[in-house]
C-alpha cells in the first residue's frame, strides 16, 4: 500500500469508516467532508495521522494535508469509499440539498455557528471550487502583462492568445460564480448562471430605465450572488405549487422571468451600491488609515485563514479590481503569509526537533509560493506564540505594501507567484514589502517567540 493510500485508509478510519462518509471533496490544501454522525469521528487520533497537519471543524470537517498531496489523497479515499468526489451534490435534486443543508448545519459546533461566521462560510464554499482556474489564470494574465511592459508586442498572435488564456475566467467568473451560489443555496446550478448572465450581458446597454441606460457588470460579482440567492429561493418556493408533470417547464421559466425583472429593477441596483459601498469603504480605510490600516489588516489576517473564511474576501477583490482598475488589499494580506515564513525560519534554525525541522522543511517551498496552510497548522499554531510573532512580521509588511499603495491587477495566491500579478511598476515594492515581512517575523519569533521547551509535544 503506497504512501498516500495508507494516509487515506488511517484518515477513513479516523473518521468512523467508510459508513459515516457523506460527502467527500477537496480544496487547495483541505480533504472536506461531511460526516452522517460527527460524534463517531476521532479528531485526536485524525490529527495523530502522518501527513495530517491539522484539523479544522466547521461546516464541514476540515483535514489540512498540503497541497499537491491532498488531490492524490482524496482520490485514494474515493477509490477505497467508492464515493465520487462531489457526487452527492452531483446525483442529488435541489430539495436532497435543501435536506442536506439541514443535517450539515446541525453539525455545526454552535459556538462557531454566529451569523456572520456563516455567511462567510458560505461566501467561501462558492469560491472554493473556482479557486484553481482564478488562480491559473491570473498568473498567465500577470505574466503576460509583464511580457508586455517589457517590450512585447501587444498585438502578437502569442501574446493575444496568453490574454485570451488568462483573461477569460475573469471575463466569464459571473457565470461560474452563479452557478456555485445557486447550488450552495439548493437551486439549479444552470439557473444559477443563468441568473449571472444578468448581470453581464452586453444588452443590458441597449435598454434605458428611468432615463439611464442600462450597465453591463454594475453590481458586480455582489450583484451575481444577489441574483442567484432570489432564483434558488424563487425555484424551491414555486415548485411547491406546481404539479410535478409540468415541473422541469414551469418552475424555471417561472423563476428566470421573475428573476430577470427583479434583477434589472432591484437587484442590480442594489448589487452595485453595495459594492460601491464596500469598495469605497476599503480604499477610504486604506488612504485615511495609511500604514496603519495596512498593519491591521495584514496582522489580522492569518486567523481567518485559520477557519478557512479568507476565501469569503474573493468578491471583495474582484470588485476592487472591477471598480477601480487594481487591488490594494491583495498585497497587504499576502503579508499575513510572508510573516508566517518568517518565522518558520526561525523555528527551523532554533529547534532541535528534528520531526518539526521535518514538517518545516516540507511547508516552507509552499509557505513561499503563497501556501501557508502547512506551516500555520504543522508548525505555528500548534506552537502558540509562533503564531502570533508570524502575525507581528504580517504586520510590519503590511504597513509597508499600505503606504507606497502597491495593488494588482488580478487575483491569484500571494508568496513570490503574487509579484507576476502586481502593477509592473510595483513589482520591486512588493518583494521589499515581502522580505520584510520575512525579516520581522524571522526576527520576533526568534527573539520572544519560540523556546525549546515548545517543541517537546510536536
Amino acid at each position: 500500500m503506497g504512501k498516500e493510500q495508507q494516509m487515506a485508509h488511517s484518515i477513513i478510519e479516523k473518521l468512523g469508516g467508510v459508513s459515516n462518509i457523506q460527502t467527500l471533496m477537496h480544496c487547495m490544501t483541505r480533504i472536506r467532508v461531511n460526516l452522517h454522525d460527527p460524534s463517531k469521528a476521532d479528531l485526536a487520533g485524525l490529527k495523530d495521522v502522518d501527513g495530517v497537519l491539522g484539523v479544522v471543524e466547521d461546516d464541514t470537517l476540515q483535514i489540512i494535508v498540503g497541497p499537491g498531496i491532498v488531490n492524490r489523497v482524496t482520490l485514494a479515499m474515493s477509490e477505497e469509499t467508492g464515493m465520487n468526489i462531489h457526487s452527492v451534490e452531483e446525483e442529488t435534486n435541489p430539495m436532497d440539498l435543501e435536506q442536506m443543508a439541514r443535517m450539515n448545519k446541525d453539525a455545526i459546533n454552535k459556538k462557531n455557528a454566529t451569523p456572520f461566521k456563516q455567511f462567510l462560510r458560505k461566501i467561501a464554499s462558492i469560491f472554493i471550487p473556482l479557486i484553481p482556474a482564478i488562480v491559473a489564470s491570473g498568473l498567465i494574465a500577470g505574466i503576460t502583462n509583464v511580457a508586455i511592459r517589457m517590450g512585447a508586442d501587444p498585438e502578437s498572435a502569442f501574446i493575444q492568445m496568453l490574454g485570451l488564456i488568462g483573461w477569460g475566467v475573469f471575463s466569464y467568473l459571473a457565470v461560474f460564480v452563479g452557478i456555485n451560489t445557486a447550488k450552495e443555496f439548493g437551486g439549479t446550478p444552470a439557473l444559477g448562471g443563468a441568473a449571472g448572465i444578468l448581470i453581464i450581458n452586453p444588452g443590458l446597454a441597449n435598454i434605458t430605465l428611468f432615463g439611464d441606460p442600462l450597465v453591463a457588470g454594475r453590481g458586480g460579482l455582489i450583484g451575481v450572488m444577489l441574483a442567484a440567492v432570489f432564483i434558488a429561493f424563487l425555484e424551491k418556493r414555486i415548485r411547491k405549487f406546481v404539479h410535478p408533470s409540468i415541473d422541469i417547464i414551469v418552475t424555471p421559466t417561472l423563476a428566470l422571468l421573475i428573476t430577470g425583472f427583479a434583477t434589472l429593477f432591484v437587484l442590480q441596483p442594489v448589487g452595485g451600491f453595495l459594492s460601491d459601498l464596500i469598495t469605497k469603504g476599503l480604499l477610504n480605510l486604506i488612504d485615511i488609515g495609511g500604514i496603519f490600516s495596512g498593519l491591521i489588516l495584514a496582522g489580522t489576517f492569518l486567523p481567518l485563514v485559520v477557519t478557512g473564511l479568507h476565501q469569503g474576501l474573493t468578491p471583495v477583490h474582484m470588485e476592487l479590481i472591477n471598480t477601480i482598475g487594481d487591488d490594494p488589499l491583495l498585497p497587504i494580506l499576502a503579508m499575513g503569509g510572508a510573516g508566517q515564513v518568517g518565522a518558520a525560519f526561525a523555528i527551523y534554525f532554533k529547534t532541535k526537533n528534528q520531526r518539526l525541522r521535518k514538517v518545516i522543511k516540507g511547508g516552507l517551498p509552499v509557505g513561499m509560493l503563497g501556501i501557508g496552510e502547512p506551516l500555520i497548522f504543522g508548525v505555528t499554531l500548534p506552537l502558540g506564540r509562533p503564531f502570533l510573532t508570524a502575525c507581528l512580521g504580517a504586520a510590519v509588511g503590511g504597513a509597508f505594501q499600505a503606504f507606497y499603495e502597491v495593488a494588482t491587477i488580478a487575483i491569484g495566491v500571494s508568496g513570490i507567484p503574487l509579484v507576476f500579478l502586481v502593477n509592473p511598476n510595483e513589482m520591486v515594492l512588493y518583494l521589499v514589502g515581502l522580505v520584510i515581512a520575512y525579516v520581522f517575523g524571522f526576527l520576533f519569533t526568534w527573539t520572544f517567540g519560540f523556546k525549546e521547551s515548545m517543541a517537546k509535544d510536536i
